[in-house]
Order: structure tokens, then sequence, then C-alpha cells
């Protein structure tokens, strides 16, 4: 059971960007898949979950209308699209499999190793 995310790079303030979670070993519609990040010096923060009915949850609310999330069933892969990026959403960017399926009990067993983000401004 393995997830990988990819897609992190350097943009300029403005821009956007599209992380891939991909899964291999398991299919990842049988999980609710989130999105995590962490900034240099503070603390891992949930931003949002797509559930295995296809349902989001934002769980930072203040990234509605700048960050969505998707699944493509066939690739086996859940994008995280990030758009007006600002130099505060540097970070280093997560996604984890909740095997409760539902995104509101936080039972993430497993994580990708992280892709980094840095916004210039």
């Amino acid at each position: 059971v393995q997830l990988q995310a990819s897609g992190g790079g350097l943009v300029q303030a403005g821009g956007s960007l599209r992380l891939s979670c991909a899964a291999s070993g398991f299919t990842l519609n049988d999980y609710a898949i989130g999105w995590f990040r962490q900034a240099p010096g503070k603390e891992r923060e949930g931003l949002l979950c797509i559930n295995i009915s296809g349902g989001r949850k934002y769980y930072e609310t203040s990234l509605k209308g700048r960050f969505t999330i998707s699944r493509d069933t066939a690739k086996n892969t859940v994008y995280l699209q990030m758009n007006s990026l600002q130099p505060e959403d540097t970070a280093v960017y997560y996604c984890a499999a909740d095997t409760g399926g539902t995104c509101l009990g936080y039972d993430y067993e497993y994580w990708g190793q992280g892709t980094l983000v840095t916004v210039s401004s």
C-alpha cells in the first residue's frame, strides 16, 4: 500500500499548480483521500478531502474558491488543483487515505511522502 504525491514546484504568486496523489497496492475509491500541508515551522494542517462517494469536505474553509479536489478512478489518482497561489501557501503537501471513508473520522492511516510547493512573491 503506497501513496505518492507529486506535482509540486516553484510558482509565482497568482499562479496555479495541480498536485497528484497516485496509489499503488490499493484502490483509492475505497478510501477517503485528504490533502494536508506543513509549512516551515508550523504544524501540519488539513486542507480538504474527497470521500468514497465523491463528496468534498473542506477542513480549511478559507480555501474554498481556490483549492479543489477531484478523483480519476481510471488512473487511481486524486488531484488537488490550486489556483491563485500566494506565498503563504508555501509548504510540503501530503495526501493521505482515510480508512473510514467519510472524511469525518480523520482516520488517516496511509500517507504519501509529500511534495514541496514554493510560491514566490
